[in-house]
């Protein structure tokens, strides 16, 4: 399998569970792209603990590895979640990002939207994973630009990660 971390530096496990969706759960409805039926692009509820000692603050993201674009689809990326957080709401990942804790911004998506987009697998593509992860990190603020991609956020943290927390969700629809 594509396992989006198999080539990263190891990093503590802590905890996340959510209240919208159970690890290798497929998504709700909301959490889905409003292009497919009943989808509402909502970002998930998270809840986190037990991240390592000298955590300095978090990012969430959203990565899809079975998107078929060869290098998959980031659908939400927030960062500077300040280390005293251990959690966002539902819905914090809309156009404005006002359910994250202060001092917290998303970053664009592969769909250039600086908010959660939800998931969309193509007609007849089969199941897709959806890696819910929590990034603990030594430092109060990562440095990427608020209109940076995901994947520069990923490249950045990759010095500072202590710790992840992941969490996978699924969907697929059906030809």
């Amino acid at each position: 399998m594509n396992d989006p971390f198999a080539r990263l530096p190891e990093a503590a496990s802590f905890t996340v569970t959510s209240g919208t969706v159970a690890d290798g759960a497929a998504w709700p409805a909301e959490q889905c792209s409003s292009g497919v039926p009943g989808g509402k692009d909502v970002s998930p509820q998270l809840t986190w603990s037990g991240a390592p000692d000298g955590t300095k603050s978090y990012a969430v993201t959203v990565y899809d590895p079975d998107a078929p674009t060869g290098s998959g689809f980031w659908h939400w990326a927030v960062a500077d979640i300040p280390a005293t957080a251990t959690e966002v709401p539902a819905g914090a990942g809309d156009d404005t990002g006002s359910g994250l804790p202060g001092g917290a911004y998303q970053l664009p998506n592969d769909a250039r939207a600086a908010r959660y987009i939800g998931a969309a697998p193509p007609a007849g593509h089969g199941p897709h994973r959806y890696f819910v992860v929590v990034h603990a990190l030594d430092v109060e603020s990562i440095g990427v630009p608020a209109d940076g991609t995901p994947a520069f956020l990923g490249f950045s943290m990759a010095g500072h990660t202590l710790g992840r927390a992941i969490l996978t969700a699924t969907a697929e629809t059906p030809a």
